[in-house]
């Protein structure tokens, strides 16, 4: 099914939609429930979509944060595999973007600013020098408007907003949906879509942190990594791209061939030293060859970027997607003073995020794949996070 079409049968009101059951014998389905209320007051809503592979996710429309992904092991039992909390107030303290829709530009822009159209635009510094994730009051931290839908290939929620005129110093006004699927096949597919009506810069990913041992279950670093990329960008000491499309040829972030996640990471390698770890954007291997630039166009299929196999519990997480790029980071910065689901404490390198994205600080890097929008032009994307397991 299309986006258009699937578009076309949104229902305005939270419903219950029952399908046949699946060959996994679950009952699909989507359900609503109240999950607090900002600090505003404004009612926020947690959303469990039920997939006919057996498969659970929980949304909440507060950020569009993934608050759990539920996924069965290779005996069929379900863990939840992303890290996060049990409850709002976990994620209206401050957290480090678990599970959320990240924008208006994911990733790093340099100095806080960028040029277009002749004009100099000043962003807010919330990563010492540098501008992180869309600021100060990002994507992540507003209620969307939520749908949910029936769709022949699964149940479905809809997040949309309005980005106003000059929020967090970005220009035009920006119309952005975000819908989540849950596949008979336990895939999470992530449609995005934009307009605006002033030129403007956009980047979008979700920011989930996985852990397919299950949440809080020890460090990642024993996953087998396999990223289907030829090249990264390469980073200064501030983690901002150079600007170099350099080979992955003999250095640690080589992963055409599986690798453990902790292999390498402590490698004595200047990449390695400057990101504390894997915080790197890799350059996918799309079948032409080319990065895409935006606005995205409408068909392209998405391009498998990642695989991620945990042996113990035999889950096997794959990510397909249309943008050009995928930022692995490997949790550097998690230092044991966030607890988060059942009273779990996340220490460093308890997950991982694969980041599908147009790359870091593409405002200021003329070779790298155009991330401006203009008035007429519509942004698509799509990412798919597919789980499955390996006996």
């Amino acid at each position: 099914m299309t986006l258009s079409r699937a578009l076309a049968r949104w229902t305005l009101m939270a419903i219950l939609v029952t399908f046949a059951a699946g060959a996994a014998g679950a009952e699909p389905g989507i359900s609503r429930s109240d999950f607090g209320k900002t600090a505003e007051g404004e009612a926020v809503d947690l959303f469990v979509l039920k997939g006919a592979g057996g498969m659970e996710v929980a949304i909440t429309n507060y950020g569009g944060i993934v608050t759990s992904i539920k996924a069965p092991d290779r005996d069929g039992k379900l863990g939840d595999v992303v890290l996060g909390f049990d409850k709002l107030e976990g994620y209206l303290a401050g957290h480090p973007f678990f599970g959320c829709i990240t924008g208006r530009y994911a990733n790093r822009i340099a100095q806080g600013m960028f040029t277009l159209d002749g004009k100099t635009y000043t962003l807010a510094k919330n990563n010492g020098e540098n501008h992180l994730h869309g600021g100060r009051k990002g994507f992540d931290k507003f209620v969307w408007k939520a749908e949910t839908a029936t769709a022949s290939d699964g149940p479905a929620l809809r997040l949309s907003r309005v980005s106003p005129d000059g929020e967090e110093s970005y220009p035009g006004n920006l119309s952005v949906t975000v819908t989540y699927t849950l596949g008979p096949d336990n895939a999470l597919r992530i449609d995005y879509s934009a307009t605006t009506d002033k030129p403007t810069v956009l980047n979008l990913t979700n920011h989930s942190y996985f852990n397919l041992a299950g949440q809080g279950e020890g460090d990642a670093l024993g996953h087998e990594m396999q990223i289907f990329a030829d090249r990264f960008t390469p980073v200064d000491a501030a983690l901002i791209p150079t600007g170099e499309l350099r080979s992955v040829e003999g250095t640690p972030l080589d992963f055409r061939k599986p690798h453990k996640i902790g292999e390498r990471i402590d490698a004595d390698d200047e990449q390695i030293k400057r990101g504390g770890g894997y915080d790197h954007n890799f350059v996918i291997n799309h079948p032409n060859g080319k990065a895409s630039n935006a606005p995205a166009k409408s068909g392209r299929r998405p391009t498998l970027a990642a695989r991620v196999y945990e042996p113990a519990s035999g889950r096997v997480l794959e990510v397909l997607t249309t943008e050009p790029g995928v930022q692995l980071y490997t949790g550097n910065f998690l230092d044991g003073t966030v607890t988060g689901k059942g009273g779990k404490t996340y220490k460093r390198r308890y997950g991982f995020c694969l980041e599908t994205q147009h790359f870091p600080d593409s405002p200021n890097q003329p070779r790298f794949p155009s991330t401006v929008l203009r008035p007429g032009e519509k942004f698509e994307s799509t990412t798919i996070y597919r789980f499955s397991v390996r006996k």
